[in-house]
């Protein structure tokens, strides 16, 4: 109960803020907008706590607190308006004022954006699944030869930035001619973006191992896992924040609810990282990542076409349920023998 305490006291008073903004119906929306961003969201709590674990307590603590100010007020509130900003060529203020005043058309702008969000995010998380599945280090495989096979494609250098960008590459071409440039500087922006973040956190950290787990090399240094994770976090929450406008237009009820849910997402990193869960459920990592690739694509799939939320939430929500199942399966094996 404890790892929960202040993500209950914000989820009440975010509800609390939404039923005296806008009554009964801004305190249902609320709920929903939690509800959905906490269902939405339980592969990203794995991952992070896998970086997470590696970290000192005090930064795991710094992301409970300091990250949630960025989590809540830079990716679901600042970014959406500097989006806006970008877009019209309006001034901050002016789109703040348009978020209020006219959320339906801040909206409309916000959706036309989608494509270069969805870009930069689905190649971000792209990378993070990429580098998971290709780690030629990795000794547990959860689908057994087909995994093994895989990872032996990370003695290959780069190998995760080609097959990123190839993708890339071939996606653009199904776009108008008015999408493509934007479409490929965005996701250009988010493999380089995973690669620098990761190159100077190895190049920061010490040259102790940690373990087999791919994403382990951001975890050494406080500040470059802090900063990782934080973007990590965005990647997961970008497409989410414009998914939120299908719900609600009203940016203040959008922050409230999704802020609450950010914070309980955070939360349960937390707790499985003190409650040692990782080390309990061994492929419950592996559900993660591969809930993070079905993301990726998912994302990289609405550039051309829409995808509805639901099938986000199943995926995702599916590997992480059949990674705990394949785990009590392994556990018992291993009790047995």
């Amino acid at each position: 109960m404890r790892y929960f305490l202040w993500s209950h006291l914000i989820a009440l008073a975010a509800l609390a803020g939404s039923y005296f903004y806008a009554g009964v119906e801004g305190l249902f929306i609320a709920a929903l907008l939690i509800l959905m961003e906490v269902s939405f969201s339980a592969d990203n709590a794995v991952v992070n706590a896998v970086v997470l674990k590696g970290m000192e307590k005090k930064w795991q603590d710094r992301f409970l607190t300091w990250g949630i100010l960025f989590a809540v007020f830079g990716v679901r509130l600042v970014f959406p308006i500097l989006i806006v900003a970008l877009a019209t060529g309006l001034g901050m203020m002016e789109v703040i004022d348009m978020s209020l005043k006219d959320p339906d058309n801040y909206a409309h702008y916000l959706h036309e954006s989608h494509v270069q969000i969805a870009s930069f995010g689905g190649m971000f998380l792209l990378m993070v699944f990429f580098h998971f599945i290709f780690n030629a280090s990795k000794e547990l495989h959860w689908l057994g030869r087909i995994e093994e096979r895989l990872a032996r494609f990370g003695k290959l250098e780069s190998v995760e930035v080609i097959i990123a960008m190839s993708i890339l590459l071939v996606l653009q071409h199904f776009l108008p001619t008015d999408q493509q440039h934007p479409v490929l500087l965005a996701g250009t922006i988010g493999v380089m973006l995973y690669v620098a973040v990761s190159s100077i956190t190895t190049l920061m950290s010490s040259n102790e191992s940690v373990g087999e787990h791919a994403v382990m090399s951001v975890a050494y240094s406080g500040v470059m896992g802090f900063i990782y994770l934080n973007i990590l976090d965005a990647s997961f929450s970008l497409d989410g924040v414009i998914g939120a406008f299908a719900i609600s237009r009203d940016i203040v009820i959008i922050m409230l609810g999704l802020g609450a849910g950010a914070m309980y997402v955070r939360s349960i990193t937390v707790y499985l990282v003190r409650k040692g869960t990782l080390a309990e459920y061994v492929f419950l990592e592996h559900g993660a990542h591969y809930g993070i690739g079905a993301l990726a694509i998912i994302m990289l799939t609405t550039i051309i076409t829409p995808v509805p939320e639901y099938i986000t939430g199943i995926i995702g929500a599916g590997f992480i349920f059949l990674s705990l199942w394949s785990s009590v399966r392994h556990n018992r094996k291993q009790v047995g023998v």
